[in-house]
């Protein structure tokens, strides 16, 4: 059978989501956790690769297992086993043609900015200090920008294959303040790699009077400006939530 797993994980300690050769991963700590359950050698699928120090909290994995675990024993069996920086929130059978990838419709991101002039301690590993005085509303005017079909381009990072399509559709965008936090909520199809954060270093270039709202427009447009995007850190990066036509099932499905 084919199984679904919601999980939450704080990135910090991790290379990423996918399995690497020079550090630990999400991917390992699941997949450990999995077979010490069932006694298979599994490999997971999952709705995207974070990066490096990137957090989650709707990530979506799924794998086969011959075992016959229902649902609720299987994330309670997992949870037992993982380290306490990551967690399964919730679990699923789902049908065997599941693809946690390909059959997601959105990918939402957040990006959380701390403004002011002194580190906050307990936030430091869900956020990024900025000092700079930012502008929010022409910051909200240039995330608007980015709605629609879009190449991409100068966002992303490379891309396997080499040549792939860089066009993605931005659902929704915009910033939020409250306080001494900025958001950054951001939803589409599908992201290159780096994009988020590079879309928002972009937006708070434009929010500190670095690059124009006329710029940030011709980048989008992929027009040459001699403007660049930088990537803003890791940390202040959350995967939210991936969502389907038909997946999580309904209650009683």
């Amino acid at each position: 059978m084919r199984l679904a797993l919601i999980i939450e994980y704080d990135g910090t300690a991790y290379r990423g989501f996918q399995f690497q050769q020079n550090g630990p991963s999400i991917q390992e700590q699941l997949e450990k956790s999995i077979t010490a359950l069932t006694g298979e050698k599994v490999r997971i699928k999952a709705a995207g690769r974070t990066d490096a120090g990137v957090h989650a909290l709707g990530q979506v994995v799924a794998f086969d297992t011959a075992a016959t675990h229902a649902p609720d024993t299987v994330l309670r069996a997992v949870n037992h086993r993982l380290p306490d920086d990551i967690a399964v929130r919730a679990a699923y059978r789902v049908d065997d043609r599941f693809d946690p990838r390909r059959h997601a419709l959105s990918r939402i991101y957040r990006y959380t900015i701390l403004t002011g002039t002194a580190p906050a301690p307990l936030r430091r590993r869900t956020s990024t200090l900025i000092r700079d005085d930012l502008d929010v509303a022409l910051m909200d005017e240039g995330a608007k920008m980015l709605i629609g079909v879009h190449d991409f381009a100068r966002f992303g990072g490379p891309l396997e294959p080499e040549g792939a399509s860089t066009v993605r559709e931005v659902f929704s965008s915009g910033m939020a303040a409250i306080d001494d936090t900025i958001v950054f909520n951001v939803e589409g199809n599908a992201f290159l790699p780096h994009q988020v954060r590079r879309m928002i270093g972009a937006l708070v270039d434009v929010g500190r009077g670095a690059m124009t709202i006329e710029n940030l427009g011709q980048m989008i447009d992929g027009k040459e400006t001699g403007a660049t995007s930088r990537s803003l850190p890791p940390q202040g990066l959350c995967l939210i939530k991936v969502t389907y036509a038909e997946f999580p099932p309904k209650v009683g499905e």
